[in-house]
């Protein structure tokens, strides 16, 4: 076996950039040929929950200046990935923005900012951020961020863009960061009480994922999506009400939606899709039901969350409108103790019987069952009237159960 000192310096930077930033930096006191091996770690990451003890005020200075000396003194020619996440008021807002300035000027290639404190002092990114040619992924994570975005920014490399609860100098700021990255293909967006940005607008033409998580505190007008080549669409809406105005999704692959109204919004714009993810949180009373015309041509998957006592009607209406669907997954939310469910009627005369029933179903799936009888007289229908079904299973608490009809 080979002994450490035999190893090559491309070796034992590979082993160190296994160890965390801190531990692996000091390794440089293990002699002479160590001193310098940590500067050329592909990977650096600082994080003051397992760096430092943030109740001491000394070890928080140490822990700053330990950073700046660090990043100062990296030589490798590229920054591969810079992960910041300060989760106490350890960090100021101008240390960030040193630290950045330092990354980019290495050629950061990943760099992900998690700042959480109680300081409401911004934090302003330097430009050169907005111009860095070799970033590839950003992630941006702060209340206190703010996104001011310069008029000659541009990100000709950056694929990947996650933000998540900052703040914008203007109205345009997010439009404008958007429309500087041309190959664009990940984009997730928070938002929370403190984003004030009015009418949300996605307009990237070779966007291919999107993920939006929208909290019943944010206040928007309108969210406009213009993404002619996205395949991968996520929103999570907790408004009482919303807006979407959506364009081009033709090539889209699958959709999970989880809202707290009627989706038809929403699912006017997602009739390609192959899977389908639905979670509807209507209140009691309020019709969760679309209206008729909207039909999922190529949906293969379909995966319902049952959150109230109006679930057949929307399942009946989903089930007659996806012609093509082979797996049919629902998910009981339903918590029978709060209060008292409706009972489900699935007394449907056979002419009313869905085509993806008697032409397409393989795969059936009942999780969260809990004994009620409309749940009995569902499983019942199925069985009736799926003539390809090769798969049934019904699930409590991930245990299969079996059902007496």
């Amino acid at each position: 076996m080979a002994k450490m000192s035999e190893l090559s310096d491309d070796l034992l930077v590979m082993i160190l950039s296994f160890l965390p930033t801190k531990v692996a930096v000091s390794t440089s006191v293990l002699s002479k040929r160590w001193e310098f091996l940590w500067m050329c770690l592909p990977k650096l990451e600082y994080d003051d929950i397992n760096d430092i003890n943030v109740s001491e005020l000394s070890s928080c200075q140490r822990y700053r200046n330990f950073i700046d000396k660090n990043l100062a003194l990296y030589r490798a020619p590229i920054i591969e990935s810079l992960r910041l996440r300060f989760l106490h008021d350890v960090i100021c807002p101008e240390d960030i923005k040193r630290w950045v300035g330092i990354s980019v000027s290495r050629r950061v290639q990943e760099l992900s900012i998690i700042y959480i404190t109680t300081c409401n002092e911004p934090v302003l990114l330097p430009n050169s951020l907005y111009t860095c040619s070799s970033l590839v992924a950003l992630n941006l994570s702060s209340r206190v961020i703010l996104v001011e975005v310069p008029g000659m920014a541009y990100l000709p490399s950056l694929k990947t863009l996650q933000i998540s609860e900052v703040t914008y100098s203007t109205e345009e700021s997010l439009e404008l960061l958007l429309s500087c990255c041309p190959v664009l293909e990940d984009l997730s967006i928070e938002r929370y009480k403190n984003d004030n940005v009015k009418e949300l607008v996605i307009i990237v033409p070779s966007l291919q994922r999107l993920t939006l998580e929208i909290s019943s505190e944010c206040f928007s007008d309108e969210v406009v999506i213009v993404t002619p080549s996205l395949k991968y669409f996520k929103v999570t809406d907790q408004r009482d009400a919303f807006s979407y105005l959506i364009k081009g999704m033709r090539k889209l692959e699958e959709a999970v939606i989880d809202v707290e109204q009627n989706p038809e919004k929403l699912l006017i714009s997602v009739t390609s899709v192959k899977r389908l993810i639905l979670r509807v949180h209507t209140n009691h009373g309020v019709d969760p039901v679309y209206h008729a015309g909207i039909v999922f041509k190529q949906l293969e998957y379909l995966r319902l969350h049952i959150c109230n006592d109006d679930w057949s009607k929307l399942l009946v209406q989903l089930l007659q409108d996806s012609p093509k669907l082979l797996i049919l997954n629902i998910f009981s939310e339903r918590y029978p103790w709060l209060r008292e469910w409706e009972p489900c009627s699935w007394n449907i005369e056979q002419s009313s019987v869905p085509e993806c029933l008697l032409e397409s179903l393989e795969t059936f799936e009942f999780s969260g069952y809990t004994g009620r009888p409309e749940e009995s007289d569902f499983f019942s229908f199925i069985l009736k009237n799926a003539r390809y079904l090769n798969s049934f299973l019904v699930l409590r608490e991930k245990k299969i159960v079996f059902i007496d009809f």
